[in-house]
């Protein structure tokens, strides 16, 4: 079975939650799709040329409030992939005892403090401003702090960018996605803590944090569309 379909194992809660966000989701094409702009556009708009490996916006996307924080940007190269969005949530948004690994062969310096930011995911866009997948990095990816797979996990509830910049409908389609998705990352950050452990393991006195041949731990095409329908499906059951 497709995994980024598959509903096995989750509770009608659950399954209601995604179906909400899916619906969501519409609502947020519906609008932009109504004006003729797209998500990627969005985050581009007055931004001048687009330049690998920059930040869109510049300086990112922060919501105070909830300490979420996003940027889009593009530095791979690929044939269905235009650039893709990297989720992040920071030291003041997580749960209480949220703490980063205690990592003593760290070889670069972590950052600290409220700056202490956890990457939850990354949305792969295609050239038409749609999603097509998820996928979890390393460290040295997005110089963040490393949180043990179950306290990010914990965060995942905690992102929510609740403000109009650079785009209401975007913000709240980021949001929904995390709830769309929500076993689909899970699964994704368990799995990348499982691969860090087993290079880890190939030389234990090694940063594998900071290892250039590791990139990408774990990717997922995704569909909305199909997996709005398998949820429909499913609450007709």
């Amino acid at each position: 079975m497709d995994p980024s379909t598959c509903l096995d194992g989750l509770s009608p809660e659950r399954r209601a939650s995604m179906l909400a966000a899916a619906y969501e989701i519409r609502e947020c094409y519906r609008v932009l799709e109504k004006a003729g702009i797209n998500l990627v556009g969005e985050v581009l708009r007055g931004q001048g040329e687009f330049v690998e490996l920059e930040h869109y916006p510049r300086d990112d996307v922060f919501d105070s409030e909830t300490h979420a924080q996003y940027y889009y940007h593009t530095h791979r190269d690929g044939e269905l992939e235009h650039g893709h969005f990297h989720l992040f949530l920071r030291a003041g948004g997580m749960p209480s005892g949220s703490c980063p690994l205690d990592y003593p062969q760290a070889s670069d310096v972590w950052p600290a403090g409220d700056e202490a930011l956890g990457h939850l995911v990354a949305i792969s866009m295609d050239g038409w401003g749609y999603p097509i997948g998820l996928f979890c990095t390393n460290r040295w990816v997005t110089a963040e702090a490393w949180y043990p797979a179950e306290q990010m996990i914990a965060m995942l509830d905690c992102f929510a960018i609740d403000h109009a910049f650079p785009n209401w409908a975007l913000n709240r389609w980021l949001t929904a996605m995390l709830k769309l998705y929500r076993p689909q990352v899970e699964s994704l950050i368990r799995q990348r803590d499982q691969v860090v452990a087993e290079w880890q393991a190939r030389d234990p006195s090694a940063d594998v944090f900071e290892d250039r041949h590791l990139e990408i731990t774990g990717y997922l095409p995704i569909d909305v569309k199909a997996l709005t329908l398998a949820l429909e499906a499913a609450a007709l059951k």
